[in-house]
């Protein structure tokens, strides 16, 4: 099985690389990206856990935001991790995230909820991306809600009055800057539409323009007819059609391998990249 999206505790997971690692092994995963947002932090100890039977595609899930303020995630996989404008890109991206979290912890101050910078911190594992993820965490700790799923259904959500954006790169920049980096880029859940608002079909185009290679079709995220939608868009464009599990551990639904990419796509994707950078014993 191929599952090219998955997140450990270096962003907004639940488990080290290790237990990634070893929890894709024991659930039949022969490769396995991995993608932490706007961070590649993760690498090093994923690759030092690597065993025979699995591969490892390392990537980033990096946040990108249209002119008009719609959250779009662009997938990077099999980039040079050398690259100083993508790596310079990320880490402003994390910086940022301090500051917007700061400001949703006013607003829900703001409406009586009991929250702290600290709290949300010492949820954050060394070396972690900080995000929303970090803050359910830190609401479930206090009892305000049972669960991530609550926090982010309740309050988190991108259509919330708590809810504060961030800075990002453009996703036609991203592209353009993961091709630079010698990678492929695939956009992914594009049409999650309960996250918050989505692009719309006609707005691919000038991602497609850019150098995007593939499209994440089945996510647990996306409906049937939704999907239906996404095949024909990549068969028009000649994208590659991936799907993925867009693990995090514990507190969401994803299961490893519950949505796999095909064996044909993956080596479609893979042979865009400028170099073969998949990592295997």
């Amino acid at each position: 099985m191929i599952d090219l999206h998955t997140h450990t505790n270096f962003s907004d997971g639940t488990d080290s690389p290790t237990q990634l690692i070893n929890k894709a092994l024991a659930a039949g995963i022969s490769v396995l990206g991995l993608t932490d947002h706007d961070s590649i932090s993760g690498w090093q100890e994923a690759i030092t856990a690597l065993r025979p039977g699995i591969s490892l595609v390392p990537g980033a899930e990096i946040s990108c935001q249209t002119p008009d303020g719609i959250s779009v995630h662009i997938l990077g996989l099999l980039f040079d991790s050398e690259n100083l404008e993508l790596m310079s890109t990320m880490q402003a991206t994390r910086e940022n995230r301090h500051g917007r979290m700061a400001k949703i912890i006013t607003r829900l101050n703001e409406a009586g909820i009991e929250i702290s910078m600290q709290d949300v911190l010492d949820q954050l594992a060394d070396g972690a991306t900080l995000g929303r993820p970090h803050l359910a965490d830190a609401l479930v700790k206090k009892g305000v809600v049972a669960s991530r799923d609550e926090a982010f259904t309740q309050m988190l959500h991108n259509k919330s009055k708590y809810y504060v954006s961030h800075y990002s790169p453009l996703p036609e920049a991203a592209i353009k800057m993961i091709k630079a980096a010698g990678g492929v880029s695939v956009i992914a859940h594009p049409m999650a539409s309960h996250r918050g608002r989505t692009i719309s079909l006609e707005t691919f185009g000038s991602l497609i323009d850019a150098g995007l290679d593939g499209v994440e079709v089945d996510h647990r995220d996306h409906s049937p007819d939704e999907k239906t939608q996404l095949i024909e868009l990549a068969k028009q464009n000649n994208l590659v059609m991936t799907g993925a599990s867009d693990y995090h551990g514990n507190g969401k639904l994803n299961q490893l391998g519950e949505y796999v990419t095909m064996p044909e796509q993956w080596e479609r994707l893979e042979a865009r990249a400028n170099k073969r950078r998949v990592i295997k014993l």
